[in-house]
């Protein structure tokens, strides 16, 4: 399981690249919410540890547990339901020798895993309708329970990286024309249906989130508060911001008007204090993980390699654009987290944790020159 390879071949542009952009979070969090940086630190210190150690664990091992990081996930999922801790009105927690635990975010992770070694075992009849099915079918209970907590964010997160990897294994291009066919009506219509005034779909907080997006001078100082304050706050940063940690009386979050300044909203915090260009590294840092990821992804000896690392790279690119969009008013207020930058120590780690794979398919590349033996 374990191997020996060449130091010039580690990926240090990536581990660089995620410790600065986690380094930014935990600065932008110390000046949202003081209280919750020494946690962060602590996560990014276990994260960056554990990353390190499964690098160096060569993946196709790994991946062979495939079945056991499905199951686990689905046991975690069960349990937030029956034993998890409520707020905000939602049921995503519960406490492990008193670490508050969020399992929906390593569910990410670990789907991403089981999917990579099921998609490569399958890949000879993925284009199948029976080997489609299973897929379909083995990914809604997971769903289903973090739907239920419920957490409309994360769902559409997952049914994202679902498809990326599903095409990425080699999804033939006719069946996801026909897919496409059948589901932009089907969005369409579900659409049509959550605006009416009685509709069951949807829970009415988020309804009215979706209409606070659709009209937001009608819920101004209702549900769109948050957002308004969001934009309002990023755009009084200007061009250098008014400084971290900073006692100016006319800042938005020094008055207390934005909402989860160090979870959901980060992003205003980092555009209000570090400006135009802070907000633009924050972007960019996050888009070349995201890049790096792909270009391993490329470079791949096996499909599950390319899978891990596509998934990695759609989990890290498009949670980043929801956060954003959400925070600069061009989606609908929905709580999900910053990736290595919003507090969060489940999140933070378990990202990490997915990419101390990503690492150590970069190490066992097609295109690696450097030879990797069993360690004696």
């Amino acid at each position: 399981m374990l191997k020996k390879y060449r130091v010039r071949d580690y990926d240090f542009k990536l581990v660089m690249m995620l410790i600065a952009i986690s380094v930014i979070g935990i600065m932008a969090i110390g000046s949202a919410q003081e209280s919750v940086q020494d946690k962060q630190v602590m996560g990014l210190i276990m994260g960056v540890f554990l990353m390190i150690i499964i690098s160096l664990f060569d993946y196709t091992a790994l991946l062979n547990l495939y079945w056991i990081f499905y199951i686990g996930n689905v046991i975690l999922l069960v349990l937030v339901e029956f034993l998890g801790s409520k707020a905000g009105g939602a049921q995503r927690w519960f406490s492990i020798l008193g670490i508050r635990f969020q399992p929906s975010e390593l569910a990410k992770i670990l789907l991403i895993l089981f999917y990579a070694q099921f998609i490569m075992k399958q890949r000879e009849k993925l284009n199948t309708f029976r080997t489609l099915t299973k897929m379909v079918v083995l990914f809604l209970p997971p769903l289903g329970l973090i739907y239920n907590q419920p957490d409309l964010s994360t769902s559409i997160m997952l049914i994202i990286i679902f498809c990326i990897m599903i095409f990425i294994g080699g999804l033939d291009y006719r069946i996801i024309a026909g897919v496409l066919a059948v589901v932009i009506p089907c969005i369409v219509i579900f659409l049509m249906i959550v605006l009416q005034p009685d509709q069951q779909l949807i829970k009415e907080y988020q309804q009215t989130r979706i209409l606070a997006w659709l009209h937001p001078s009608e819920y101004v100082n209702t549900e769109g508060y948050q957002q308004a304050n969001s934009i309002t706050a990023i755009g009084s940063g200007q061009l250098w911001g008014k400084g971290l940690n900073n006692n100016i009386i006319g800042s938005v979050k020094n008055g207390n008007f934005i909402s989860e300044p160090q979870t959901d909203f980060i992003f205003a915090i980092i555009g209000e204090e570090l400006g135009f260009v802070g907000s633009c590294a924050v972007i960019l840092l996050l888009f070349l993980i995201a890049l790096e990821c792909v270009m391993i992804a490329r470079k791949a000896k096996d499909t599950a390699g390319m899978i891990i690392c596509s998934g990695m790279a759609g989990l890290v690119g498009f949670q980043s654009y929801m956060n954003i969009a959400v925070a600069t008013g061009l989606m609908p207020n929905t709580g999900i987290p910053l990736p290595f930058v919003s507090a969060g120590l489940t999140s933070l780690v378990s990202l990490f944790i997915g990419m101390g794979f990503v690492l150590n398919v970069r190490l066992q590349g097609k295109n690696n020159t450097s030879k990797v033996r069993d360690l004696q």
